[in-house]
């Protein structure tokens, strides 16, 4: 039996935030089938009464919704892993190309803030060594809360002597 050379470090709380997007692939379809709609719609009554340049500006408002629409889906492609090992705490910022930045935290000296009971501009602030870095800034407040929480118990666990935890 041979001993692991690089044996991986134990994680102790992984997460991945994402922002919320209450719109669905199939609500989208349909919220721009129903603006097609109604602009095709009131656009055709205008140009058939003769007033023909008013059905380009409904067909513009139809391709505004459009843009919109998907430069809001894509915003919610953002995400940050926060991972904390035996070692470190990792915070990476991405989006679906891959991750962009990245932080580490030795967890020992780590501070966790957040307001309790959370504001609607309250943050997540992880603080170390003069370093500072807000995450989760797009959850909503419980959310931030309850992952706050989640971490502060996660490093506390890392803290606790070893015979306190056995």
């Amino acid at each position: 039996m041979t001993a692991d050379a690089n044996p991986q470090p134990r994680v102790l709380f992984d997460a991945i935030l994402h922002p919320h997007r209450s719109l669905s692939r199939q609500g989208f379809i349909l919220l721009m089938a129903v603006v097609t709609g109604v602009s095709l719609t009131i656009g055709g009554f205008f140009y058939f009464h003769g007033a023909w340049p008013i059905f380009g500006f409904y067909g513009l408002d139809v391709a505004l919704i459009y843009f919109a629409m998907r430069a809001n889906y894509r915003s919610g492609r953002i995400y940050e892993k926060v991972r904390l090992t035996d070692g470190e705490l990792i915070v990476e910022k991405g989006n679906h190309l891959g991750p962009l930045q990245s932080w580490s935290f030795q967890p020992y000296w780590l501070r966790v803030s957040m307001d309790d009971p959370p504001q609607h501009e309250s943050q997540v602030r992880l603080s170390s060594h003069g370093q500072s870095l807000i995450v989760g800034a797009f959850l909503t407040p419980e959310e931030r809360l309850d992952f706050a929480r989640a971490l502060r118990a996660a490093l506390e666990s890392l803290r606790m002597p070893a015979m306190a935890r056995a």
